[in-house]
């Protein structure tokens, strides 16, 4: 219905101006890259106060506290040390250094305020410096602007919070019920985004929900199509239903350019790379990991897209997400174990394995595999496959083991030899492991492909 009323607002708009509809190419029509003309999406309400941190526009602004305090003839020295440890992680502003003074004993009062040109800095300068040690007496305790603009709006006194009666949502897994045992599927063309049956019965597939201006970039469904995820300039969101897909949750990243599911969609994965201010910077690579039902972020991880480099190629991403690659990207966080237990990031010569019931690393340590490349999660079981590549120009074989976790345990190990490449593929139901395994010929000039089989679930993981 709401489709109509807007079809005849312009109708009656193009009648009044006196222009002919029929020869506009409405398909051909895009908004500029940052614009929107007064076209409302979506994610707009996502600016509102009560509901993300980056709204109050002070992102990119630090405040140091622990300081030194010093008298006035100090104050220069003091201010130089400051401004040497933070200009070294991004640009700050000019006049983007302040040091309050009391103005009855015209000393400093121990913390600064710090201003860079983009909050991905100021983020970074946070995370960095937050505990630094000056010396025995200072240690920094660093701390967003934002952060106390929020806190400034707690009140003094506690108020109980506000009962809300429950309310029955909708079945998010109704379609499983379909009379003709149909599946759906989705579609986005231009700023439509459309939802519908798929019954090999009909050429004319029947619609389900349709929406314009749904999605900004993208659309993907869930592991087990509970959700359908959206994104935003401002983040993601995950929609549902049996046919009114309400929006269920929001999730705030910025700049977000890809997402995935673990595979019990109890958890998102979300990932954004910034351009720095200053050209001689790295990438910024910010990860998330939310909780998919309370919108809470479990873990982040940030840093230099120089952090998150493997084996000397450029990964996007270490914190590896299914083995999917999107937009040439690689997402290659696994998620293991089974209903979501344990996930993994790849690093130089580690693979670091966290469980999921504190977010943090499985003995408080990481796997340490010289010249690792590649691993991949059992479907089922918590176990985990690596790949280290040929190193010696073929002295020592590359290499493909199975490790159980937690324990760490390397349950078998497979040398390879004249290994050009080996890609790691897991059965469904974890019974095998297939290895693709790309070999050279004798004289080195071209490859040929071959398979290594595994069955894990007998004595000796047998091969």
């Amino acid at each position: 219905m709401a489709d109509v009323m807007v079809m005849n607002e312009i109708d009656a708009t193009a009648s009044r101006l006196g222009i002919d509809q029929s020869q506009i190419d409405l398909d051909s029509i895009r908004l500029p890259p940052g614009e929107n003309f007064g076209i409302v999406s979506d994610d707009e309400d996502v600016y509102e106060d009560d509901q993300l941190e980056f709204d109050s526009g002070f992102g990119n602004i630090i405040v140091v506290d622990n300081l030194p305090v010093v008298p006035k003839e100090k104050f220069e020295k003091l201010e130089g040390v400051i401004r040497k440890i933070y200009s070294q992680i991004g640009v700050i502003k000019d006049d983007g250094l302040w040091m309050p003074v009391d103005p009855q004993t015209h000393k400093t009062l121990g913390y600064c305020f710090i201003e860079y040109n983009t909050p991905q800095e100021a983020e970074l300068a946070k995370e960095k410096t937050n505990g630094y040690k000056l010396d025995k007496a200072h240690i920094f305790a660093v701390n967003m602007f934002d952060d106390f603009d929020r806190f400034m709006k707690v009140p003094d006194e506690w108020a109980p919070p506000e009962f809300k009666p429950y309310t029955p949502g909708e079945n998010l897994q109704q379609w499983l019920t379909d009379e003709k045992a149909r599946d759906q599927f989705v579609i986005r063309a231009g700023s439509d985004t459309e939802v519908l049956w798929n019954d090999a019965r009909h050429l004319k597939p029947e619609p389900v929900y349709k929406r314009t201006y749904w999605t900004e970039s993208f659309v993907q469904w869930s592991p087990l199509g509970t959700y359908l995820a959206t994104v935003h300039r401002q983040g993601a969101a995950v929609w549902g239903g049996a046919n009114t897909f309400n929006r269920l949750m929001r999730y705030a990243h910025p700049q977000v350019k890809l997402i995935d599911f673990s595979p019990g969609e109890k958890y998102l994965v979300t990932y954004s790379s910034h351009e720095p201010s200053n050209p001689r910077d790295a990438n910024r690579v910010v990860i998330n990991i939310f909780d998919v039902r309370t919108g809470k972020v479990m873990r982040d991880f940030r840093g230099s897209a120089d952090e998150f480099a493997v084996g000397g190629t450029w990964r996007c991403c270490v914190l590896a997400c299914f083995q999917v690659i999107i937009l040439q990207m690689n997402l290659l966080d696994l998620w293991g174990g089974g209903k979501d237990r344990y996930f993994a990031k790849l690093g130089k010569n580690m693979i670091s394995v966290y469980e999921t019931e504190t977010f943090s690393l499985v003995d408080k340590k990481s796997l340490k595999v010289e010249n690792v490349m590649d691993f991949s999660w059992s479907p089922t079981d918590p176990i985990l496959s690596l790949y280290v590549p040929e190193l010696g120009g073929g002295n020592q074989p590359a290499r493909v083991s199975l490790v159980q976790i937690p324990g760490k345990e390397e349950l078998r190990q497979k040398n390879l030899f004249s290994v050009s490449d080996c890609k790691m593929y897991w059965q469904s139901s974890g019974d095998y492991l297939a290895v693709k395994v790309d070999r050279y010929t004798k004289t080195k000039k071209s490859t040929y492909t071959g398979f290594e089989l595994f069955r894990i679930k007998e004595r000796g993981h047998t091969h």
